[in-house]
């Protein structure tokens, strides 16, 4: 029971704690029509304002889960209305059946959860009826519509509760599903590929390419995609043509002078120990083969991580800086005196000193300097080019004005050449209509771009000619399978008859304990799934990439229940198999309670909810 009271108020504060800062900005819908009702459950109605707060936190959990903005319209094309009405009508269900059977909590229990929950405690942890006050007001509840909203609340999770209780899945059910996903299989598979060709396939003959090309047109045939006509610069494009001079290469390479000449540094790592005896017996251990530096760090309850000290420079190792610069890779030297106490040190990597001179790193700069003015040049010309195309002005009449270059491309979703390799202009590529108008937009090296959309072409099969490398490779893949295939199905009979892989002259893999989810490189995405459909000793040929797999499977293994992975496995599943029997339980009671009360909707209602959120 206790058990169960923890469970119920947690779930309180949850609901509760969404309630007043989720819907903090959000107050009643207020409609002309004065209707304060969206329908009613029984003897319980639902509120304009329960209906319309449930919408926008709803909507605000949506944009806080996407980091974007969302309409209303957007969402309610995904259905969100109806699902949120759904659960409205649901409590409502609820709230009148626990109204029917007499149950709800007493004065003292609900005060006793508001002063349990933390968003009206104050600095002190003490209930601040002032902070409550406020709290309520912000999300446009009153004190009586809020408690009110606590007991129906918390009636509710009672009966939830004892719905849903010692609820159990057979184990019979649980062993099955362990049995399936634990399951192990060991077999033997070999792949030929060309090599493996006893006669080299011949290049197709004019008949083959035209009938291989007619029986699979889909494979050549273009997508539907939008003719675009767009002018744009890169900073890449107006490099060559942006001057920088010396003078400013010399004040940059002046201010990043410490990037390009560096001290000599170490990757370091220490240990410390309580006084300078512990550290002398760890290094003793060390160097009489005893112990090792990770079997100390072990020692001590630590991981290697946490005695790494990253890469350090002479300054950074005080009295220890001689020694560790002066040492090996592996070496470990000390104890040294730290704030940390007596430590041993060892060197995991060096990291020379670099110096490069100005004129070493001075086409480097020029490049990078080059590419800033280069943006910079392209960003102020960009507000001009867009008032040019308010203007009237087409994208072949900015072209010729500015150093826009313009072009054409026929996009679709898996264009990636050129500029549809922006995302940006991907997008925007997307979303473009025949009845928008060029304007200037960004691309994310600094470069601008405005586009138009000239036509939509419709899918269209290529002809053999524009295909036809295409087409003979393709052609020559399959054929390739198709012999390998025939090769394979001939050694078939001396496989089944228990003759070896080597036998038959195949260079073979074993394969043990492979799991279900597991992966064999070289093997198609459902080869896994084709081995754990074989019976034991059977063979299988699977085609694969220009290639056949021939595959025996040698054992049948059940879950490895020693395995602590396979027990968490086993737990996992059985949670989650009660928790869906549990929902199951619990949605069919609410569709038991729901067939024996009245649900009246007031459509006008509902859509002037909507209309309001708009």
């Amino acid at each position: 029971m206790a058990s169960s009271g923890g469970t119920t108020k947690t779930l309180v504060w949850i609901l509760m704690g969404l309630l007043i800062l989720g819907l903090g900005g959000f107050g009643a819908t207020n409609l002309s029509s004065g209707v304060r009702s969206i329908g009613s459950v029984g003897s319980q109605e639902i509120s304009v304002d329960d209906y319309a707060r449930a919408l926008q936190r709803e909507l605000r959990g949506i944009q806080a889960q996407t980091g974007a903005p969302v309409t209303f319209s957007q969402a309610q094309a995904a259905g969100l209305d109806q699902r949120i009405l759904s659960q409205l009508v649901n409590s409502a269900a609820m709230d009148d059946e626990t109204m029917r059977m007499g149950l709800s909590i007493g004065d003292a229990n609900l005060s006793k959860q508001i002063f349990d929950i933390p968003s009206f405690q104050g600095v002190d942890g003490n209930f601040d009826r002032e902070g409550y006050a406020y709290a309520l007001r912000n999300a446009g509840l009153t004190e009586a519509e809020f408690e009110e909203d606590l007991r129906q609340e918390t009636a509710r999770t009672l009966v939830q509760g004892a719905v849903i209780s010692g609820v159990s899945v057979p184990a019979a059910h649980v062993d099955a599903l362990v049995d399936f996903v634990g399951a192990r299989r060991d077999f033997t598979w070999a792949k030929l590929t060309q090599k493996n060709l006893t006669e080299p396939t011949p290049p197709p003959t004019a008949d083959e390419l035209r009938s291989y090309h007619q029986s699979h047109l889909p494979d050549f045939t273009l997508p539907e995609m939008k003719r675009i006509t767009y002018a744009w610069i890169t900073p890449d494009m107006i490099l060559d043509t942006v001057e920088v001079d010396e003078a400013a290469l010399a004040a940059l390479y002046d201010e990043r002078k410490a990037e390009f000449n560096t001290e000599e540094r170490r990757l370091v790592e220490r240990l410390a120990f309580a006084d300078e005896a512990a550290a002398e017996a760890a290094k003793a251990a060390i160097e009489t083969g005893d112990k090792s530096f990770e079997d100390l760090v072990s020692d001590r309850g630590l991981e290697l991580t946490d005695v790494d000290m990253g890469d350090v420079a002479r300054g950074d190792l005080g009295a220890a800086a001689d020694a560790v610069f002066g040492s090996d890779v592996g070496q470990i030297t000390g104890p040294f005196t730290t704030s940390l106490g007596p430590a041993l040190y060892r060197v995991n990597a060096i990291l020379p000193a670099e110096a490069n001179s100005f004129d070493e790193v001075k086409d480097r700069l020029r490049d990078e300097l080059a590419l800033d003015r280069a943006r910079r040049v392209i960003e102020a010309q960009a507000e001009a080019i867009d008032d040019m195309l308010a203007g009237g002005a087409t994208l072949e009449d900015v072209a010729k004005e500015t150093e826009l270059v313009l072009a054409q491309v026929d996009w679709h979703a898996e264009s990636g050449d050129d500029i549809a390799a922006y995302p940006e202009f991907d997008a925007a590529a997307e979303a473009i209509t025949a009845d928008d108008f060029p304007e200037v937009a960004e691309l994310e090296d600094g470069g601008i771009y405005a586009m138009r959309l000239e036509e939509i072409l419709a899918p269209r099969a290529q002809t053999l000619d524009e295909v036809r490398d295409a087409v003979a490779a393709a052609w020559e893949a399959a054929e390739t399978e198709s012999r390998l295939r025939a090769q394979a199905e001939a050694l078939l009979p001396q496989l089944e008859n228990g003759v070896d892989f080597a036998g038959v002259g195949l260079t073979a893999t074993v394969e043990t304990d492979v799991l279900r989810n597991g992966f064999i490189p070289g093997t198609p995405e459902d080869y896994l799934e084709q081995v754990f459909d074989m019976a034991l000793g059977d063979i299988l040929i699977t085609n694969a990439f220009g290639g056949v797999i021939i595959t025996r499977l040698d054992a049948q293994n059940g879950p490895d229940m020693d395995n602590g992975d396979v027990a968490a496995l086993a737990a996992s599943l059985r949670e989650q198999a009660q928790a869906a029997v549990a929902q199951d339980i619990y949605e069919a009671y609410i569709r038991d309670i729901r067939s024996r009360v009245d649900v009246n909707l007031n459509t006008q209602a509902v859509n002037a909810v909507n209309a309001s959120l708009q």
